[in-house]
């Protein structure tokens, strides 16, 4: 490289969004996309062990990942890859439209990335919601809903069948000894499929009772796949509020041809993200 003239320093002045440091915007520029990468390298490694734990857990236990994902939602699942896919896009377009100076595109297109965001979210609360209601949580949490008129109801219904009884035997009223129809319990969660040869869960001569018993420590893939989907949020949460950023400097007109290179680092963190529940996606919801 060569050395920067005191001359050059006279005759031309230094831009205001460069560093002191540095001998050029562009200098400037590649520096920080040499340091994103970086960044991006180690949240690699971070999901990388996260797939790893992932791989072991299956690889021993797959009766418990075939049966499970069945509770997984595989259409809210798809919709949010779609959305996430189409936030992408809108990234692209954005840090297209910064490096020819289009203002107007690019705050279109960061507010559309913003909205896909928003929406990946909301579904995602929607799933969330649905597996805190019926129990599928991680370790001690897990507590599935089994029946369709839940333990809950049958034990807020036994006191006042018990005071209603009491009531009456003050009163001098005749009980009840008319015979009470058996509580039929039906199961709202399907029995496990069969699986591939060789789980850990042996099959004993009766194999319809079998069927009808889930496999053991189910809690092992939800405790993996809020771990996973959660760390994954988190990711897009901190997404959001960098591209929201650049949305208010966006619509100040600080971008352009000249300068665009927080837009392409943005763009390129959001990128990780898409692609790491494009992964996500099939690994948990795509079970076979």
């Amino acid at each position: 490289m060569e050395p920067v003239s005191h001359e050059a320093d006279a005759t031309h002045e230094h831009p205001s969004r460069l560093a002191h440091h540095f001998d050029s915007p562009r200098q400037q520029a590649e520096a920080g996309k040499l340091g994103m990468w970086i960044f991006l390298v180690t949240e690699v490694l971070l999901f990388g062990g996260l797939f790893c734990a992932y791989a072991v857990y299956r690889a021993n236990h797959p009766e418990i990942f075939v049966y499970a994902h069945k509770f997984l939602d595989r259409t809210l699942g798809g919709i949010n890859t779609v959305v996430l896919i189409c936030s992408s896009l809108t990234m692209a377009l954005a840090v297209h439209a910064a490096q020819r100076s289009r203002k107007r595109s690019l705050v279109v297109c960061l507010a559309l990335t913003l909205l896909f965001a928003c929406g990946f979210l909301g579904i995602k609360y929607v799933e969330y919601k649905q597996k805190w209601e019926h129990g599928l949580l991680w370790g001690r949490l897990y507590r599935p809903v089994t029946h369709e008129a839940g333990a809950e109801s049958v034990r807020a219904t036994a006191p006042a069948a018990t005071a209603a009884a009491a009531i009456d035997s003050m009163a001098g009223a005749v009980p009840d000894t008319s015979p009470v129809a058996p509580l039929v319990e039906r199961s709202t969660i399907a029995p496990p499929p069969a699986g591939p040869p060789g789980l850990a869960q042996p099959r004993s001569a009766d194999a319809h009772h079998d069927d009808e018993k889930p496999p053991n420590n189910v809690q092992i893939f939800f405790g993996i796949y809020f771990m996973m989907t959660g760390l994954h949020g988190l990711h897009v949460v901190a997404g959001m509020v960098v591209i929201a950023w650049i949305l208010v400097r966006a619509s100040r007109g600080e971008f352009g041809s000249h300068y665009f290179a927080p837009v392409d680092l943005v763009g390129l963190y959001w990128h990780l993200v898409d692609i790491i529940w494009i992964f996500l996606f099939p690994l948990l919801y795509l079970i076979h």
